[in-house]
């Protein structure tokens, strides 16, 4: 066993997909540069949006606002209102596909297709709380303007469009004629709400908004003297910054890394989130083992035409192959069925690769927010992290690898990762009502 773990450690390192290249230090300082150098409005692979969205106003009570939640696969559309006891009420919940996740739309269809998905909430406000996982430029309106697709959403007449704007146009074509107000934020920034409205008992020193599930991305608040490229905002006052966090760029990437991003449809884009996030990390998994498959004497002939029959690999099948690699109701363990168990063995240690590559990503962008927010020295008030997504708490090991990461690098820090039932859209709801 040991010899199959050397040969894999060997095949990652000729590979440049060790996790051992990436140096911690070296990437958290490049990643809070990138961020600085975002705020000021020079060129960065970080776009550190402004988001408008106001963190200190209380949320008013038995008020329904309408929440909509467009994420990497889904499209859920729900009512909230907030009890006397401020607990979140969430009612005609219902889930769809994301438009334009299974073929091209045009922007009369994406926009059209979500206006028809909010039939059975249309009456219930004149507020929308709309959580847009994509990245968008957000005015003072809180209107936001469509920058570019993530995640293989294919809907490129969108870009460049005001999504607030459209979506109204497009209630309006239904026949439906009272006026309604949309707040357009990003799910990290809805997630930071969600903890912070989550947690009104507790004293944190201030809150960052974590994803990782289809995409990546992570959000904190910031002074805004601070975001120097804006220069008509309150320098008394504070905002949520969305980072885009999946475009960073000053990373080293392996070869197989960048013959994978050139298959994609936005090659160049997202290479930080097409290294970690669920969208990507099962394919980037298969790429990897038909890589290996290559190899001498690291995977049997029997296996390596097994993989070769596999078109697609889901983050979800890896993970079963994890929890059970002899299962033969996942497309590994019948893989490695064919084989013999030096087959699984080497399988998992390749996976088990990526997985550490991973875990050891998202510590670098979380630790980067946290010291960038100049908060958490003070024990009795850490930084609370609200993390969201199936990627992180759903693959195995990734969560406890991460905390292991944060806990040797961040030893002068103190925060807490926490998690909110249906964070995106008790966010939205408050971003709608309170902006």
């Amino acid at each position: 066993m040991d010899s199959i773990r050397e040969k894999v450690a060997e095949f990652f390192r000729n590979n440049g997909m060790d996790h051992e290249r990436i140096d911690m230090d070296a990437s958290v300082k490049a990643f809070l540069l990138e961020m600085e150098r975002g705020l000021r409005g020079e060129p960065s692979s970080l776009q550190m949006l402004p988001t408008h969205i106001d963190v200190e106003k209380e949320i008013p009570v038995e008020t329904p606002v309408i929440v909509l939640d467009a994420g990497g696969t889904n499209f859920r559309a729900a009512t909230i209102h907030f009890g006397r006891d401020g607990k979140p009420i969430i009612e005609n919940y219902e889930k769809f596909p994301m438009p334009g996740i299974h073929r091209e739309l045009t922007k009369e269809e994406f926009f059209t297709t979500m206006a028809g998905y909010m039939r059975n909430v249309m009456e219930s406000s004149s507020l929308i709380g709309f959580c847009f996982s994509y990245p968008a430029e957000i005015f003072p309106n809180k209107d936001g303007k469509l920058l570019e697709f993530s995640k293989e959403i294919k809907a490129p007449e969108v870009v460049g469009q005001l999504i607030g704007t459209n979506l109204l146009e497009a209630i309006r074509a239904t026949g439906y004629r009272e006026e309604k107000r949309v707040v357009i934020l990003n799910d990290t920034v809805a997630t930071l709400l969600a903890g912070r409205a989550a947690f009104m008992n507790r004293i944190f020193d201030t809150f960052i908004g974590f994803i990782l599930g289809t995409g990546t991305n992570s959000s904190y608040i910031e002074r805004n003297s601070n975001i120097i490229k804006c220069r008509d905002l309150d320098h008394t006052r504070r905002q949520i910054i969305n980072l885009e966090a999946g475009n960073f760029s000053k990373i080293s990437r392996g070869k197989i890394d960048i013959d994978f991003d050139v298959t994609m449809i936005n090659p160049g884009q997202y290479t930080f989130e097409k290294m970690i996030s669920g969208a990507y990390f099962g394919v980037l998994c298969l790429v990897t083992l038909r890589e290996a498959a290559r190899e001498k004497g690291l995977i049997s002939r029997a296996c390596r035409d097994e993989l070769r029959k596999l078109e697609t690999l889901g983050t979800s099948e890896v993970n079963l192959f994890l929890e059970n690699p002899w299962s033969r109701d996942n497309p590994l363990g019948a893989t490695v069925g064919r084989g013999d168990e030096s087959d699984a063995i080497a399988l998992y240690h390749i996976i088990d690769g990526l997985i550490e590559r991973a875990a050891k990503l998202t510590a670098i962008n979380l630790s980067s927010v946290v010291i960038k927010s100049g908060k958490g020295e003070n024990p009795c008030r850490p930084v609370c992290i609200t993390a969201e997504g199936s990627t992180f708490y759903g693959l195995k090991t990734l969560k406890t690898r991460v905390e292991c990461y944060l806990r040797r690098y961040l030893s002068e820090r103190y925060y807490e990762i926490v998690n909110v039932d249906n964070a995106t859209l008790i966010g939205a709801a408050i971003a709608g009502l309170t902006n």
